[in-house]
C-alpha cells in the first residue's frame, strides 16, 4: 500500500475500506471471484472461514503491462533499549524498599538460584486475579536466569533481580493493553501487536511457531507463557547478536557454538 510493505495492522482495514471482495463469505470448500480494477497498489488477502486454519489459494493477475507482486511480510529484527541517563549513587525510597525484600528473600549472600526466582515470581502472580496462569515452571526460572546472569554465576544478585523485574513488569503491562476481555489470556492474533510492541519485530513464519509453541488448543496463551516466549526471544536475539560481530545478521557458528547459543539463550 503506496510503499508499504509491512504487515497491516487491525487498525488499518477497520479504517480503510475494501475496492473490491467476495460477494458472499460463506464456508465453502472453494471460493472463485473475478475482478477489474483500475491500476494502483493493492492489498490482497486470502482467508480461511474459520481462523487458525490454512489453505491454498491461487492468484492469477492479467495486466496490460508487468506488475510485480511480493508477500508483504516484516523484516526481521529486536528494537535495541535507548541508554537511560545515569542517576545519582544516592538511593531512592523505592530502591531501598526494594532491597531490603531481596534480602528478605535471598539471604546473607544476596542472590537468588532458579527455585527462589520461581516461588518469588509465582507468589507475586498469585496475588494478580486477572491473570490466568499455573505458575513459572523451574525450567522457566531457569531461563530468565541464563538471560539475566551476566556474571555466570547461575544465580541472579540484586541489580540482575532489578533488571528481570522490570522487564516483566513492562511486559505485565502490554499483556493487560491485549487482555481486553479480562480473560486473563490474550489470543494469537494479540500476540502478534504484543510481540511487536515489546520491540521484536518477526515475519509469518515465526508468529506460528510461537502460536504452536506457547498457545493452548483454543489459540489462547496465558501470562506464564507469555513471559516464557519474550524471555526465549529476548535471549535469542542477544545470543545471535553476540555472534553477529559485523551486524550483517548472517553468524557462521561450529557445532560448539550452536550448541552453547541453543543451551543458553
Amino acid at each position: 500500500m503506496h510503499g508499504n510493505k509491512q504487515h497491516l495492522q487491525k487498525d488499518f482495514f477497520l479504517y480503510n475500506a475494501s475496492k473490491a471482495r467476495s460477494k458472499t463469505y460463506i464456508n465453502m470448500r472453494e471460493v472463485s471471484q473475478r475482478f477489474r480494477l483500475p491500476p494502483s497498489e493493492y492489498v490482497i488477502v486470502p482467508s480461511t472461514y474459520e481462523p487458525h486454519q490454512e489453505g491454498e489459494f491461487i492468484l492469477r493477475v492479467f495486466s496490460e503491462k508487468r506488475n510485480l507482486s511480493e508477500e508483504a511480510e516484516n523484516t526481521i529484527s529486536v528494537d535495541r533499549p535507548v541508554p537511560r541517563p545515569g542517576h545519582t549513587d544516592q538511593e531512592s525510597e523505592e530502591q531501598q524498599q526494594f532491597r531490603n525484600i531481596f534480602r528478605q528473600i535471598a539471604g546473607d549472600d544476596m542472590e537468588i538460584c532458579a527455585d527462589e526466582l520461581k516461588n518469588v515470581l509465582n507468589t507475586v502472580v498469585n496475588k494478580h486475579k486477572d491473570l490466568k496462569t499455573q505458575g513459572f515452571t523451574l525450567e522457566s526460572c531457569r531461563s530468565m536466569i541464563a538471560l539475566m546472569d551476566t556474571d555466570g554465576s547461575g544465580r541472579l544478585n540484586l541489580q540482575e533481580f532489578h533488571h528481570l523485574w522490570k522487564k516483566i513488569k513492562a511486559w505485565q503491562k502490554i499483556f493487560k493493553h491485549y487482555d481486553t476481555d479480562h480473560s486473563g489470556t490474550i489470543n494469537s492474533y494479540e500476540m502478534r501487536n504484543a510481540v511487536n510492541d515489546a520491540g521484536f519485530h518477526l515475519n509469518s513464519q515465526l508468529y506460528d511457531i510461537i502460536t504452536m509453541r506457547y498457545a493452548d488448543k483454543h489459540m489462547n496463551i496465558d501470562f506464564d507463557s507469555f513471559i516464557c516466549c519474550f524471555v526465549r526471544l529476548e535471549g535469542m536475539f542477544r545470543a545471535f547478536n553476540a555472534f553477529d560481530k559485523d551486524g550483517d545478521g548472517i553468524i557462521k557458528l561450529n557445532v560448539l557454538e550452536w550448541l552453547q547459543l541453543t543451551m543458553y539463550a
